[in-house]
């Protein structure tokens, strides 16, 4: 991914989800990037180019104990 495409996530995800300290994060393969609230870690965007689209794909995972109260 690209810096300008970074950005451009972070700014959407930041405001979707009205946080302002969501970071995304560029990572050692050219199309994914890391997801960060504060410091920790919650999740990855791929980028999909099939078919001529260009769409972006957040995966997170939500562990069993993160539900427990």
């Amino acid at each position: 991914m690209t810096k300008p495409e970074i950005a451009k996530l972070q700014g959407y995800l930041r405001r979707t989800f009205a946080n302002a300290n969501i970071r995304v994060v560029a990572m050692k393969s050219a199309d994914s990037a890391e997801v960060f609230i504060g410091e920790e870690s919650i999740g990855v965007i791929s980028d999909d180019k099939e078919d001529g689209d260009d769409s972006f794909v957040f995966r997170m995972a939500i562990l069993d104990i993160d539900l427990e109260d």
